[in-house]
């Protein structure tokens, strides 16, 4: 696929244009001094179009866009339970996490957890997801990411994967969060705007010149395996989508611990000027997530018909994308480029701030206690620290990209197996710290390390039980333990400094509507497409 002059200028365009935005948001005011406070969560200043956009930009990337196109192509509509479910786990979110979130001042994961639990449990953790977000999360965008530009544009692999990951580093380097969030409503409307066009050619191609109408209902008339949100046990694909658990099974653990206590996911609500404008831009993500399958699935319908005999399904949405004249091409394209770097600069984001926040503020202060003079850090000093953790866990993602995951033919698939072993435990041990007064720390590091023997116990004697359905049991055995170790062995002292009295579940008349809104839209598509 050659990109003509006019879309390498609009992919220019894009690139100049996004960086000028992130330096000018991230200026500051006359004689103030960036402190980490600014640099970490923006100020606590985020308005909801900014918390709602950058949600959904951190979320979608390439592995997203053309994984789950390739999945359209093969499974058919179900994949879409993965983003219209997640509509309804961010109203939860709203409306019961955040408000004791943002009641405590909580700013990182790990900060809740030692002030749940003790510091014990929040350093662990702390270094488990810095782990998990340099070796999986940014190896595996900028891998997949970058076979993503090699297969549309034809550009050296390598070559992508190193700029790609210096763009996303260096536009939100000098800005932090607010960086990263303000520009994400520009990086998710191109998104949009690329899908869109993307969907427009593409039905009106199958429509032969009738429009999208016709396209769309030609697709159904002749593919209409294609379109059941619910699997059967004879499907092909039923263990990777099993049934009704899609609806009230383990994907309720994988998306409950995703959206709601994944750093680099909430730290945008954690942000917010305020808990209405997080419950509004919450809600606002919400419905984002339930135009996404058609940005992200549709173009792998449409390839059924446009394109039926690929040779593997990630093929589909490189294919679809061949359809476009000069120009759309490039705004295809750039979208395809800002759900990669928005996404990457999320995580590094995060990354810097539990280091910074977490592991080095932690030890500088305990440092300043046992040694006479020593002191704790300046704001100045954590700023600092987080740009330097940031540009290392590039350097260490772009020199590990490769050797991790080069040897995958789906790299993505094994990377959620890999996390699937530790969610059901996180969400366990969140949960119970949220809404159960004597979870204890005991508790929750057998849930932790329950989950991950447990998840590998049922993967190695139990292969014909779908990923979904083992994360559900292991969430519940794991849950069953960590509410008996507590019960059998009582804390001899609480450390739970979690203040859950009077927090306000009341949410306003706008997300009350909001809510009942996104509950009516996923009965009636569920209803449809059955």
């Amino acid at each position: 696929m050659m990109l003509a002059s006019i879309d390498i200028a609009v992919l220019i365009a894009y690139v100049l244009a996004i960086f000028a935005l992130a330096q000018w948001v991230s200026r500051e005011r006359a004689g103030h001094t960036k402190n980490s406070n600014d640099y970490f969560l923006a100020g606590k200043t985020l308005p909801w179009w900014a918390i709602g956009a950058s949600l959904i930009a951190a979320n979608i990337s390439a592995e997203q866009i053309i994984g789950m196109s390739g999945s359209g192509y093969v499974i058919g509509l179900a994949i879409a339970s993965y983003e219209w479910m997640a509509a309804l786990t961010l109203v939860i979110v709203g409306k019961y996490f955040l408000p004791i979130f943002l009641k405590n001042g909580i700013h990182t994961m790990p900060q809740f957890l030692e002030l749940r639990y003790g510091p014990r449990i929040c350093k662990l953790m702390a270094v488990f997801w810095l782990g998990v977000y340099v070796f999986v999360n940014l190896t595996s965008i900028l891998w997949l990411g970058s076979i993503a530009v090699h297969a549309v544009a034809g550009i050296d692999q390598t070559y992508a994967l190193i700029a790609l990951a210096a763009f996303a580093l260096f536009y939100q380097l000098y800005g932090g969060l607010k960086a990263v969030a303000l520009t994400d409503i520009v990086q998710v409307t191109l998104l949009v705007a690329g899908g869109l066009a993307i969907d427009v050619i593409a039905l009106g191609r199958i429509g032969d010149g009738h429009g999208i109408a016709a396209g769309f209902s030609t697709l159904l008339a002749r593919a209409p395996e294609h379109f059941h949100m619910i699997l059967s046990r004879d499907n092909p694909y039923y263990m990777d989508l099993p049934g009704l658990s899609v609806l009230v099974g383990g994907l309720w653990v994988m998306n409950l611990s995703y959206w709601g206590f994944n750093q680099y996911i909430i730290q945008r609500a954690l942000a917010a000027k305020s808990l209405k404008e997080a419950q509004r831009g919450v809600t606002f993500a919400a419905y984002l997530k339930l135009l996404m399958p058609v940005i992200v699935v549709l173009p792998g319908l449409a390839a059924v018909l446009l394109a039926p005999d690929l040779a593997k399904p990630d093929q589909a949405y490189p294919a679809v994308m061949r359809l476009l004249p000069s120009g759309f091409l490039g705004l295809v394209f750039a979208a395809l480029i800002a759900a990669i770097v928005a996404s990457l600069a999320s995580k590094i984001n995060s990354v810097s701030t539990i280091f910074t926040l977490d592991l080095y503020a932690g030890w500088r202060r305990d440092a300043s206690k046992k040694q006479p003079g020593a002191t704790p850090p300046s704001e100045k000093q954590l700023v600092r620290v987080g740009r330097i953790a940031a540009v290392i866990a590039v350097l260490l993602a772009v020199l590990t990209a490769k050797p991790l995951l080069g040897h995958f033919d789906q790299a993505f698939q094994y990377i959620q197996e890999f996390t699937g072993f530790f969610t059901p435990g996180i969400c366990v041990i969140f949960l119970l710290g949220l809404f159960w007064k004597r979870a204890s720390e005991a508790g929750a590091l057998t849930a932790a390390i329950g989950s991950a023997l447990l998840s590998l116990l049922f993967k190695l004697t139990w292969p014909t039980l779908p990923f979904m359905d083992r994360v559900g049991v292991v969430f519940l055995l794991a849950l069953v333990a960590a509410v008996v170790v507590p019960l059998l062995r009582p804390e001899a002292k609480a450390s739970n400094r979690i203040d859950v009295r009077n927090v306000d579940y009341h949410t306003s008349r706008g997300f009350n509507v909001a809510a009942i809104g996104v509950i009516l839209i996923l009965a009636a598509l569920y209803a449809v497409w059955w």
